[in-house]
């Protein structure tokens, strides 16, 4: 069970017979985390106000330049439960508080603007120093594993916009441009420069009233709209991230404990309705920099976010995660146990459907299922997960 640090507030024992009762062996407590407003039905709160940071003291001689803000420490010892893991969950390049104090080390666009302050650009040597010192701090609170979200480029988002960008257009005003991105870009023989330029074109051309590109963001659809130049620099992205997982990994390793990666792409594609397009979250990975294939190599868990109303598209997500990691690889699926991937059923047929997909992603390879998150989904929707994993 995934479960916020903000949510302990209605009483560490009483989160934890709850998850326990529901049948859950462990438990994914937020220990670094963005900030954000969450409707909480049955926290202390019913509005939670989250801020960028972590849980614990900073252990000393750990971090650079770049420290994260502290945030009230995290009842560790009282979360200790015999028989009950306890996983690290943390947000790695999303912190806004970061990226405003150190502005240099976000992402940059085609026109030489910075994007969201919360978004850290993995290609910064500050923001990898960070992440694996992160990795480290975390793995020293003596978490069974050290669950990583947002350890890759995140796609393009804004607070208004009145030109109806498509997917394609959006993807290319994404794409970083700052030094550091083209420069490992150059080193892996792209005309970095040419891409930019394209791109440029492109998305100004948009924003100038040109049409939007029309069709989701295949390498081959963007071959055609931006070039081969483009699509070269939007791979030369896996390099960085692979890279950055490896150093985090080896790091996590070392401090005894061990690293579940979590691709954001099917948490992007199913979060607002639970009604993913077509592509698989595997298949479209590399628009995020992730490689997959390569990461299979390195790292030895990750979670699915499998955000989807359908049990059979929760099964296809899994199962293209399995072909690309490999067998040996351990997958957590991610599943919601209501809103919106269960619309509203009776609680039978709705504990019923989150059944269909708990086997469903068994069946597909997963290792195990994951419940995300007990702070946001009211308490009789909890209540399911017993019975849908009976």
């Amino acid at each position: 069970m995934y479960v916020f640090a903000e949510d302990l507030a209605e009483g560490v024992d009483q989160v934890l017979d709850r998850i326990t009762g529901y049948g859950a062996a462990g438990v994914t407590i937020a220990a670094a985390y963005h900030q954000t407003r969450d409707v909480t039905p049955h926290g202390a709160t019913r509005l939670t106000v989250r801020h960028d940071g972590v849980r614990f003291p900073l252990p000393d001689g750990l971090f650079g330049r770049l420290l994260p803000p502290l945030q009230p420490p995290l009842p560790l010892a009282e979360l200790t439960r015999p028989g009950l893991a306890r996983h690290g969950w943390t947000v790695f390049l999303r912190n806004a508080a970061i990226g405003a104090l150190h502005p240099e080390v976000t992402v940059r666009n085609c026109f030489g603007d910075r994007g969201s302050p919360a978004d850290l650009c993995p290609a910064h040597p500050d923001v990898r120093e960070y992440a694996v010192a992160l990795a480290r701090a975390v793995a020293r609170q003596g978490f069974d594993s050290v669950v990583a979200e947002d350890l890759h480029f995140r796609p393009f988002s804004q607070e208004r916009c009145a030109v109806p960008l498509g997917p394609m257009d959006a993807f290319l005003f994404g794409l970083c441009f700052c030094h550091h991105c083209l420069r490992r870009a150059a080193d892996l023989g792209v005309n970095a420069e040419v891409a930019r330029e394209e791109c440029g074109r492109i998305v100004g051309g948009v924003l100038d009233g040109d049409p939007p590109a029309q069709g989701e963001v295949t390498r081959a659809a963007l071959t055609a709209y931006a070039g081969p130049e483009v699509v070269a620099y939007a791979r030369a992205r896996s390099e960085t991230v692979t890279t950055l997982v490896a150093e985090v990994s080896a790091a996590v390793t070392e401090e005894g404990s061990t690293l579940t990666f979590t691709d954001g792409t099917g948490g992007a594609k199913g979060y607002a309705d639970g009604l993913p397009p077509a592509g698989l979250a595997a298949h479209d990975a590399w628009q995020l920099g992730v490689d997959l294939v390569a990461l299979g190599d390195i790292v030895p868990s990750f979670a699915v976010l499998a955000f989807a109303r359908d049990a059979a598209r929760v099964a296809d997500d899994i199962a293209a995660y399995q072909r690309s990691v490999g067998k040996d690889r351990e997958l957590r699926a991610v599943l919601r146990p209501g809103a919106p991937d269960i619309a509203a059923l009776g609680e039978t047929d709705a504990t019923d459907r989150l059944a269909a997909k708990v086997r469903a992603a068994k069946a597909a390879g997963a290792t195990a299922v994951d419940f995300y998150a007990y702070g946001l989904a009211p308490l009789n929707t909890l209540a399911r997960i017993k019975n849908s994993l009976g």
